[in-house]
């Protein structure tokens, strides 16, 4: 999910969306996920010519993208879907001098215990096997663009660039997730805890995990359909009020009880422990999975002294 807080970027994106052909377009290359320009003319039924100016408020809001495959013909340029999800504040008045924001890919966690079902994954090919805990610890999990377990937590470090002058805010961690089932079922309810240095923030409750005939929209083409392959986008943020979900309080913790100032190390950890009320597993997804291709997005708020 991108986020669109300045005048310019409302601008371009209600451009880009204005036109029900350009609507139309976008549903298009979501279903067919590759597509020429000539097979998108067909499929909305304009000319060539048409599809050329339709797509350039597109490219111009980074909705699409192109790239380049080779061919009979030689090189091919094929579009593709890149956002579909949109945060967007018209009133936002935040100083952007005061935040930073950083990605932290799924696969670079720093502690883990997990117990099977469980696997990793890149976008070329399953980590060793499933169901190896052991396999968490290869080195190419740093490019993991799916994590899976039944029981257990990853832990990432989300990096501390405060200064000494700094307090800090508020920390908003975005994130693909969803419950672990044997399979695939959108009704496994499991309760997925988050805390930060060691502090419980709460938990939220997934309903289920989701795929089958129904594949993420990055998810690779060689996904096994009995697995799953999408999530929810959850956004967690702590602030001087509390703890939130997407905006539901789950939790009276704040930035004060965590007491993080410029020399803090700062852990984030999901865990699903098995004294959960529902022990359903978890699923992490990161760019090339799921429905958001996006990996644990920190966005760090602070003030100045």
């Amino acid at each position: 999910m991108r986020d669109i807080n300045t005048h310019s970027g409302i601008l371009t994106l209600s451009k880009a969306l204005s036109s029900p052909v350009r609507l139309q377009m976008l549903k298009t290359i979501a279903e067919r996920r590759q597509i020429n320009l000539n097979e998108l003319a067909e499929a909305v039924n304009v000319t060539n010519g048409a599809i050329t100016q339709h797509m350039k408020p597109l490219l111009e809001a980074d909705l699409v993208e192109f790239i380049y495959t080779s061919g009979k013909r030689g090189s091919q340029k094929i579009c593709t879907l890149k956002d579909h999800l949109f945060m967007i504040d018209i009133l936002s008045d935040l100083d952007h001098t005061l935040m930073y924001e950083t990605e932290i890919p799924i696969g670079t966690f720093t502690q883990y215990l997990v117990l099977p079902t469980c696997g990793i994954a890149t976008q070329r090919t399953v980590i060793g096997e499933v169901d190896e805990p052991r396999y968490f610890d290869d080195p190419s999990k740093k490019e993991a663009g799916i994590l899976w377990f039944t029981k257990g937590f990853v832990e990432y470090r989300i990096p501390n660039y405060l200064k000494d002058s700094q307090t800090l805010e508020e920390l908003q961690i975005s994130f693909e997730i969803c419950s672990e089932a044997p399979g695939v079922c959108s009704n496994w309810p499991s309760d997925i805890y988050f805390s930060i240095n060691g502090i419980d923030l709460g938990f939220w409750t997934s309903p289920g995990d989701f795929g089958g005939a129904v594949k993420g929209l990055f998810t690779p083409e060689w996904w096994d359909e009995h697995w799953n392959s999408y999530g929810l986008l959850k956004l967690l943020t702590i602030n001087n009020e509390g703890t939130y979900i997407d905006g539901g309080k789950i939790s009276d913790i704040n930035t004060v009880k965590l007491g993080i100032d410029s020399t803090s190390p700062i852990t984030f950890r999901v865990a699903v422990p098995d004294t959960a009320a529902h022990v359903g597993g978890c699923t992490l997804f990161g760019k090339g999975f799921g429905n958001y291709n996006q990996d644990i997005k920190v966005r760090t708020i602070f003030s100045e002294e």
